[in-house]
């Protein structure tokens, strides 16, 4: 059978002298080089690339280089499947995370396919070709190429421009103004005043981290966020590690670390939704225990457990950071920034030589790129998700979307298990395009429904869901992992 590569230099010609692939991956972080890996599992000899826009594969892992950057999910349930996390700490930092990230792709010749600096600004789909027609910056200029189908694995945010919150009179600041997004490396906060605007996930990462290298932290949070304490290290984990790999292979110790963070996982979030003041008063035993009965309401949100993400905190470092004085934590807002530090709404002068806005990111699809259906806009907030991967009445493409109440990964596996076979099922049936198309008028809802800043802010470009299957996304692993074991890649698609 010949390649769609070869199809389609004999039905519209070599004369264009454009490069075709049959597959296009956008974003060579941790879901582009998962996807390469399942794609290239199911459709041996595909011809693929990936297409980065920066200048080291990796994505968020080599993008974020603050200090303290780690995961803020167990490393059993956000690597991948095929490739068993070796590493002790299940709770990983980002340097960690990134020489996973590299060694896999080598492992399975992902990196030999992989073309830096190469962002893919507009992806035009022809029907007359049946191909998709993309310009893309490369460090020689702008290219054209085409592709059978393409695949946006480069995650949800703008890795070029951070998100600019509101902060007033912020540039009347003396000192220095720092993004985590872009961390200067050569900043010695030694001895420093550091104010870290901000209660998500790198706010609690940085603050312990920056402490530790000897500044004077104070944490600025306009409302407080739940945060528990959790090992770094998983006992299990480390038990399993003592048995021979000859009486246990890696995989198989990998795949019960996995279930069984999965089953925990599941667990915590069902009986937080159905049980909201039991799981808000066992948050508020636990920040007790790690910080002292003070601290409680620092972190204690005002909204049930899960209307926003749950930040993780390993071995407890933050609450201990607040409980020996290494660091505080201020619950305010900003009335104004002045030359000497932060005012806040309550009068007080929050002195500080650094400012850290540790306020979100930048929400972004497909790696910024535009999408187009014969010289047409496709607004993809005006599409129904297919599978929580496709889109409505878009052919041949995907994009990597994952949990937000679990690892990311987990979902974005599981669009890559479903993105893999329907490939496998245009080449091995000579169809040139896939196109799911709904039976009738479906309800629709926001895709990722959770009351966070950076959701809230992305509700007018992010696609759509309903509650029927397959037009749903449902933050259920162990529900979508039966789906998707064996997924129908033919109901509601077009085929041609």
């Amino acid at each position: 059978m010949c390649s769609w590569s070869e199809e389609f230099v004999v039905s519209v010609g070599v004369q264009q002298q454009v490069e075709h692939v049959d597959v296009v991956m956008v974003g060579a972080g941790l879901s582009g080089v998962g996807a390469a890996c399942r794609i290239q599992e199911a459709n041996p000899g595909v011809d693929y690339v990936v297409r980065e826009a920066r200048d080291a594969l990796g994505g968020t892992w080599d993008q974020f280089r603050y200090p303290g950057v780690r995961t803020d999910s167990d490393m059993y349930t956000m690597s991948y499947p095929f490739a068993p996390w070796r590493q002790e700490k299940a709770i990983a930092a980002g340097e960690d995370i990134l020489d996973y990230i590299r060694s896999t792709a080598d492992a399975f010749g992902v990196s030999e396919r992989i073309r830096l600096r190469h962002k893919v600004v507009s992806a035009d789909w022809s029907s007359a070709d049946a191909v998709w027609r993309l310009r893309v910056d490369t460090p020689d200029g702008e290219v054209e190429m085409t592709a059978g189908f393409i695949y946006a694995c480069s995650g949800y945010y703008s890795y070029a421009e951070p998100y600019a919150a509101d902060i007033p009179a912020l540039a009347e600041f003396a000192g220095q103004v720092v993004h985590p997004q872009f961390w200067p490396q050569d900043l010695d906060v030694a001895g420093r005043r550091v104010v870290v605007i901000g209660s998500g996930a790198t706010a609690m990462t940085l603050v312990p981290a920056l402490a530790d290298l000897g500044a004077e932290v104070t944490m600025l949070q306009r409302t407080p966020t739940y945060v528990l304490a959790q090992p770094s290290r998983d006992p299990l984990a480390a038990a399993l590690a003592k048995i021979p790999d000859e009486r246990l292979s890696p995989q198989r110790k990998h795949a019960v670390m996995r279930a069984k963070n999965v089953a925990a996982q599941w667990a915590s979030y069902q009986t937080a939704r159905r049980l909201p003041r039991a799981a808000r008063a066992v948050l508020r035993a636990n920040v007790r225990q790690g910080a002292g009965e003070e601290h409680v309401d620092s972190f204690t949100a005002p909204y049930a457990p899960w209307d926003q993400r749950l930040c993780i905190v390993p071995d407890g470092d933050l609450f201990k950071a607040v409980k020996h004085g290494r660091a505080r934590v201020v619950t305010d807002t900003i009335a104004s920034v002045e030359p000497g530090g932060v005012r806040t709404g309550s009068g007080e002068l929050l002195e500080t030589d650094v400012i850290v806005t540790a306020t979100g990111l930048a929400v972004e699809l497909l790696g910024g790129a535009s999408l187009r259906i014969d010289g047409e806009p496709v607004d993809v907030s005006q599409r129904l998700v297919y599978r929580g991967c496709m889109l409505e009445g878009v052919p041949n493409a995907a994009l990597c979307v994952g949990y937000i109440n679990a690892s990311w990964s987990l979902r974005g596996d599981l669009s890559h298990r479903f993105v893999a076979p329907m490939i496998k099922h245009l080449r091995d049936g000579r169809y040139r395009s896939a196109t799911p198309v709904p039976p009738s008028e479906l309800g629709r809802r926001p895709l990722l429904e959770m009351d966070s800043g950076y959701l809230r802010r992305a509700a007018d470009i992010m696609p759509r869901r309903s509650d029927a299957a397959p037009w749903t996304m449902r933050q259920n692993y162990l529900a979508e992992a039966r789906e998707m074991r064996r997924p129908d890649v033919t109901t509601d698609v077009v085929f041609a």
